[in-house]
């Protein structure tokens, strides 16, 4: 079916949603953007859906939603009525239309009778995640664009474990959904039907005071907690988003006072109107924390993404100014942290291992290895480190201690399946803590591991190519770097490439060696000098991600070899 022809079924449906009947009005006479809200299903991938709200099959819509919950529920109905029976959790974050289309999916659910626990308000990610694990659903639904700009929105299906849902089922789910051909003719049952029959739970405080008694487990230190909670000063803003409420009280049960939240930036807003990106990545996310931090002589600064899943930090430096870290760094803070307090209380356990991505920093890694622990890597993707954590509960051959994602995710304690800012805000206070009562700050501890490990720096650069043109340039990118391998960066050689598609490490001399991992669509070049590039496309966002991580012994060493690797990478883009 050619776009025009489905645009034609949408005009014609006369039962179409008054909004989107408007907006569709309006796109009459604008060919190109009607191609582009028509050409191809939202793509539905191994993370869910992601993108910009509005009128058509390419965007999301309560239509969208309603065929990406059919296709749940259909899967669901092909395991049998035991699975059915044990129902899906339902959670939303603070954007435009997440109430509405978190009960969008329950009314879906319903008319398969398919029970939903959906939560009274905003609440973040991780909190959903607990809940699929707490009330034994089958299934997880997360309505969140993460820390996406404002016109979008997303659809996020978590397993029964309370991670995304890992390769085999994904694929069988995707399948299903795109088997629903016509997004309009999805059965659906009302509010009041659902409730009628049972099929309707709304969650609230009671989930969110077994979640909090869960975090509390995360410090480590209490007594530490205890000397220094009076001095420490921490600046925090949620930038409008999930993480607010949470947040502090799992900071005021640690023990904590010392907490100021950024008023403008605690209110629930779906504009994120004083951010020109609410996410925790971005420095200029910290605007209004840098503002307020300023002006009480804060020592640390920790922001919230929108549904609470990703956390950011700003740390003062040695002349008093704030530095935004980035989430490589702030992993390396926790997890030396985690080690040297578990260490010295006799609690680290002989069989540890830390999960990382391929695409994170390697000083981690030594980090680990110093204390002799196993470092174990996974494809991008936190559903890679919640399926190892449920490996090594079945064969007890490893204890998880820490896992984390370059893109400032981190998980401490494993009743969560996916990244956790709650629990990494209560942690990294508890680090700052410690820096703290040496008379240092989190900027100075930093400086003192690079001391003892060398100095690593990395940097991701995200090239977003809209439309089917950009879907195209992406496609060829990846191709061209497939055939012809670099057998340099920057003048440092490549030692060897791993291709996780083809799932083959090969040597500069044609050694080949197995990757033992899921096929994914990653290159990664790793160089003589222990530095490293890999070349990725977002699995949710037309976007194309060069991840870059350097090495060398001194810091301005480290910082010329990195903005070589950047130049370099940017030619043969440009070429």
């Amino acid at each position: 079916m050619t776009w025009e022809q489905t645009y034609e079924i949408w005009n014609n449906y006369e039962s179409l949603d008054e909004t989107l009947k408007a907006e569709l009005l309006t796109l009459k006479e604008d060919k190109h953007k009607l191609e582009d809200a028509f050409y191809a299903p939202l793509e539905f991938g191994t993370a869910g859906m992601r993108g910009k709200i509005g009128v058509g099959i390419n965007r999301m819509n309560p239509y969208t939603i309603r065929q990406a919950t059919e296709g749940l529920a259909l899967f669901m109905d092909s395991l049998g009525e035991d699975i059915k029976k044990r129902g899906v959790a339902i959670a939303y974050d603070s954007r435009h239309q997440s109430p509405e289309f978190a009960m969008e999916a329950a009314k879906t659910l319903g008319a398969h009778n398919i029970p939903s626990f959906v939560f009274e308000s905003l609440r973040p990610t991780p909190e959903l995640s607990f809940a699929v694990r707490q009330l034994n659903a089958y299934a997880g639904i997360m309505i969140t664009a993460s820390h996406n700009p404002a016109s979008y929105n997303g659809y996020k299906v978590y397993g029964e474990d309370g991670g995304q849902m890992p390769p085999k089922e994904a694929d069988a789910l995707t399948s299903y959904v795109r088997n629903v051909k016509n997004s309009l003719t999805v059965d659906v049952i009302s509010e009041a039907d659902l409730n009628s029959k049972g099929l309707l739970t709304i969650l609230g405080e009671e989930m969110d005071q077994l979640y909090l008694e869960q975090v509390k487990s995360v410090t480590i230190d209490t007594e530490l907690i205890k000397r220094m909670s009076d001095k420490m000063k921490l600046v925090f803003t949620p930038l409008h988003g999930t993480g607010q409420m949470l947040g502090e009280c799992a900071l005021a049960n640690a023990g904590f006072k010392g907490i100021t939240v950024v008023p403008e930036q605690a209110i629930a807003d779906p504009d994120f109107s004083t951010v020109k990106s609410p996410n925790p990545e971005d420095p200029a996310a910290f605007e209004y924390a840098l503002r307020l931090g300023k002006e009480i002589d804060a020592d640390l600064l920790v922001a919230t993404d929108p549904d609470a899943d990703r956390l950011g930090i700003a740390v003062k430096t040695t002349v008093g100014n704030y530095e935004v870290l980035t989430g490589n760094q702030i992993a390396s803070l926790m997890l030396h942290y985690l080690l040297t307090t578990q260490r010295e209380k006799g609690t680290l356990a002989d069989n540890g291992v830390v999960l990382k991505s391929i695409v994170s920093s390697e000083l981690p890694t030594a980090i680990a290895e110093q204390f002799g622990m196993k470092m174990v890597n996974v494809l991008t993707g936190f559903k890679f480190i919640a399926e190892k954590i449920k490996q090594y509960e079945t064969d007890k051959s490893q204890k998880f201690l820490f896992g984390f994602e370059e893109s400032y995710g981190y998980l401490v304690k494993p009743f969560v399946r996916d990244k956790d800012a709650i629990q990494a805000l209560v942690l990294i206070a508890e680090v700052a803590a410690f820096y703290k009562e040496q008379d240092k700050t989190l900027y100075d501890g930093l400086q003192d591991i690079y001391y003892e490990f060398g100095h690593y720096q990395e940097k991701t650069i995200s090239m977003t190519m809209d439309g089917i043109e950009g879907a195209e340039k992406i496609k060829d990118l990846i191709a061209k770097f497939r055939k012809e391998t670099p057998r340099e960066f920057a003048g440092i050689g490549v030692e060897y490439v791993e291709d996780f598609e083809t799932r083959e490490r090969i040597y500069r001399g044609g050694k080949k060696e197995t990757i033992n991992m899921p096929s994914s669509n990653v290159l990664k070049y790793k160089m003589v000098d222990g530095s490293w590039i890999a070349i990725r496309p977002s699995g949710t966002e037309p976007k194309i991600k060069f991840y870059i991580g350097s090495f060398a012994t001194s810091a301005s060493e480290v910082k010329r070899k990195l903005a070589d690797f950047e130049a370099t990478i940017a030619i043969v883009v440009k070429n």
